[in-house]
């Protein structure tokens, strides 16, 4: 059971108890810690590393970007290249479809015609979009 003496009793010390006087330091044997300017140096430092780092990272980040849109580009030009290759096959299949209906040169105007058509109404789409945005930019109120 638990001694239900008093705790400050003469010859008993425990982690509980504290010494009534303390050694007084003097200012030349003080522990100091460390001063402000040693925390604001040490913040400065850690502020530079975490800066370098974020370089580091962002440079790396930058090199990636760059290799992968390297090669979307390439791949884009390739599937272009095969698109286009594609719809001249589709072109000539129909000129040739049309030859024995039509003769040839009707066939190749017939063909013609309806590209140039397409043509103009994707070009005009085109000029519709750019106009929408330039007037999105644009400091007039309309």
């Amino acid at each position: 059971m638990l001694d239900e003496e008093p705790r400050n009793r003469a010859g008993y010390e425990s982690p509980l108890d504290t010494p009534d006087e303390h050694d007084q330091f003097s200012e030349d044997e003080a522990p100091h810690g460390p001063s402000l300017a040693d925390d604001l140096l040490a913040l400065f430092e850690d502020g530079k590393t975490y800066a370098e780092a974020e370089v580091a990272y962002q440079k790396s980040r930058a090199g990636y970007t760059a290799n992968r849109l390297k090669s979307a580009v390439a791949l884009g030009f390739g599937a272009f290249g095969v698109l286009h290759l594609a719809l001249i096959a589709l072109t000539v299949g129909v000129v040739i479809a049309l030859i024995p209906l039509v003769g040839p040169w009707i066939a190749t105007a017939i063909v013609s015609l309806t590209l140039i058509v397409v043509g103009v109404v994707l070009l005009r789409m085109l000029k519709k979009r750019i106009d929408d945005i330039r007037a999105a930019f644009s400091d007039e109120d309309e």
